[in-house]
């Protein structure tokens, strides 16, 4: 199980036979609310991934692919880079998302036509595709195209989102909600988890606030980031290059 993306695997109708085969038996189940105590210097991030998208992103298994995008490319020098935008996509207030979109977070942009747009770099950059799926790429508007819409947001301290019914991304975002609250001391971060008040925590020292036994530590023992309930199912591969996946945790987690 180790080498597949779970998020695709949920989302084909062989997941129950395949789990059945392999003997796992962390079935996710869609509802429920996810929630997450975080410090100040992720809970924005957290946000942004789960309110807006990327136009690439990094999968589960740490390899890129189109997300907002479809297709791109570019000249010799790496210094142009045309990309082919994803039809049917709105942004949650029901505008429709296309190549002007892009212009308003982004410089140097040209659109070709309402799914095509070109990116000029002022140094080439043959890395730009997996620049764009890092945090602070996000396409932003008003509002997002991500999976979970804005219920509530007192900025830099509280957000409720709800998943966006219909989305295109089909599979993803197995809560109903999700809720960050952002403490900036780590010791109410983890008394919050210890006392059952979130699902997971940025916190470091797992045994100061819990039983080792009803908690786990994200993304491993060596090199732990979170500590997450035992209720929380995260991919068994998960991506190197940011905390935890660019924190997608609304989109790739789910309760076992």
């Amino acid at each position: 199980m180790t080498r597949i993306d779970r998020r695709a695997l949920f989302a084909s109708g062989a997941a129950a036979a395949l789990l059945a085969a392999t003997g796992a038996s962390a079935l996710p189940k869609r509802g429920g609310r996810l929630k997450a105590a975080l410090s100040p210097a992720l809970f924005d991030q957290a946000v942004a991934a789960t309110v807006f998208d990327n136009l690439t992103e990094i999968a589960a298994d740490g390899t890129l692919r189109g997300e907002l995008a479809t297709e791109w490319s570019s000249d010799a020098e790496a210094r142009v880079w045309r990309f082919k935008l994803r039809e049917g996509v709105k942004f949650h207030d029901g505008t429709v998302f296309n190549a002007a979109s892009v212009g308003g977070f982004m410089w140097n942009v040209t659109t070709i036509d309402d799914l095509t747009f070109e990116i000029t770099l002022d140094a080439p950059n043959p890395s730009l595709p997996y620049l764009l799926a890092q945090p602070g790429f996000e396409v932003r508007s008003t509002t997002g195209t991500g999976l979970y819409e804005i219920q509530k947001l007192d900025a830099g301290r509280h957000f409720i989102g709800s998943r966006v019914e219909n989305h295109w991304k089909q599979g993803a975002g197995w809560f109903d909600s999700v809720e960050f609250v952002q403490f900036s001391a780590e010791q109410i971060r983890g008394e919050a988890l210890r006392d059952g008040l979130v699902d997971v925590a940025d916190v470091i020292a797992l045994d100061d606030y819990a039983d080792p036994r009803d908690f786990q530590t994200l993304p491993n023992a060596h090199a732990a980031t979170h500590i997450a309930s035992r209720s929380v199912t995260v991919p068994v591969t998960v991506g190197k290059s940011c905390p935890l996946d660019n924190l997608r945790m609304a989109e790739r987690w789910w309760m076992a």
